[in-house]
């Protein structure tokens, strides 16, 4: 792999415009990956590397909600852990194998939440009856949220807002916002155990973080500005989009 300028520079303006779709609805991933294996890493390689400058994002977007009082990290603890514990299982198995069954099944279960979101208009505009306790929120769908996205990764964020709306009743700026310190969790537990692992390409990386940083500062000042009725249509946009790219590369 030769790192020129030219695609030093591509990657970074890449990685900006992902962390801004990232810190609004998810499915980042979805443009930093193949970008990433354009460059000829490996595909685990890839992974890892991706993880490295994700981290930046959810870290930058988190950082901005925590300030604008949007989350409490002491109240989320229990749902942090147990998407770190299910973020670290899912990257050491993808260490073992590779991810095919998800890559088949992603599509239809991005293209599900597009279509709900874009035919429940009042989706997460107000807080309504949870259908899921928090206690079981925390034991179930959190560290099944964290293990995929440790084994194969865009759209978690997608996933942990949407759950948040439709099982725990958050409207959807909340809801955005718990989704991107658990996404910080998972990408934070799937990068230490790529780096035991030897994956992380660091030159790659770090040029990538600094443009995740940025894009994922403005991209969060959005969600605060935008609230609902600017997020939802986001959603829909990037899960459609993703759906694309999966099924027609």
């Amino acid at each position: 792999m030769e790192l020129t300028i030219q695609l030093i520079s591509i990657l970074f303006f890449v990685a900006l415009f992902a962390g801004f779709i990232d810190a609004m609805a998810g499915g980042g991933g979805l443009l930093t990956i193949p970008a990433l294996l354009l460059t000829g890493m490996n595909p685990v390689a890839v992974l890892a590397t991706n993880k490295l400058q994700a981290c930046a994002g959810s870290f930058s977007a988190s950082v901005t909600m925590i300030k604008k009082g949007l989350i409490h990290p002491k109240m989320m603890k229990v749902a942090l852990i147990m998407a770190f514990v299910g973020s670290a299982v899912g990257t050491v198995l993808v260490q073992l194998s590779p991810p095919d069954f998800l890559q088949k099944a992603l599509p239809f279960v991005i293209g599900a939440v597009g279509v709900y979101t874009l035919f429940s208009p009042n989706l997460g505009k107000l807080e309504t009856t949870p259908k899921m306790s928090q206690k079981l929120y925390e034991r179930t769908v959190a560290p099944l949220i964290g293990l995929y996205d440790g084994y194969f990764g865009p759209g978690t964020g997608t996933f942990f807002s949407l759950s948040q709306v439709v099982l725990r009743g958050r409207d959807l700026v909340q809801a955005t916002a718990r989704a991107k310190l658990l996404n910080f969790a998972t990408n934070i537990a799937s990068l230490i155990f790529f780096v035991l692992g030897g994956q992380v390409v660091w030159v790659v990386g770090l040029v990538m973080m600094t443009g995740q940083l940025i894009g994922a500062y403005l991209g969060s000042h959005m969600v605060v500005k935008g609230g609902a009725k600017f997020i939802r249509p986001v959603i829909v946009v990037v899960c459609f989009c993703m759906v694309a790219k999966l099924l027609w590369g």
